[in-house]
């Protein structure tokens, strides 16, 4: 090999060094342009029942519009718990006690297109049922 060549071989070596390269960074924005979306959805309500009935609502129209589901994941349930005397001066020992009880879910929705978004917006939920929306 002359040193001519050389040279030849380094030059068309770190072009295709920089082709491939701008090559690669392309194909990662392309993969970073079709990121699916997804949705993290958390229901809380007093009432068992009821919050079994929307995440049950939001599940169905979620699988119709073609999104993956995963849920509706029973999270813990917090207590909180009140004592009350029941008498206002006397009866110190005579006491009532109540709890409420907040009942959770977490439902993810992945691989969501336009079309979820938009029929989960749409979807009218039983009242007394608290929605918190993570998108990302």
């Amino acid at each position: 090999m002359t040193p001519k060549d050389s040279k030849a071989t380094k030059k068309s070596s770190t072009k295709d060094i920089a082709e491939t390269a701008t090559q690669d960074s392309s194909k990662k924005n392309t993969k970073e342009d079709q990121k699916v979306q997804s949705i993290r959805i958390r229901l809380s309500a007093f009432d068992h029942i009821v919050l079994d009935e929307a995440a049950s609502k939001i599940v169905e129209t979620a699988e119709r519009s073609g999104a993956v589901v995963h849920g509706p994941t029973p999270l813990p349930t917090k207590i909180k718990k009140f004592t009350v005397q029941s008498s206002t001066f006397k009866h110190k020992d005579a006491r009532d006690q109540y709890e409420m009880r907040t009942h959770r879910r977490l439902i993810d929705l992945s691989e969501t297109t336009f079309k979820t978004i938009e029929s989960l917006q749409s979807l009218s939920l039983p009242s007394g049922v608290d929605i918190e929306i993570k998108m990302g």
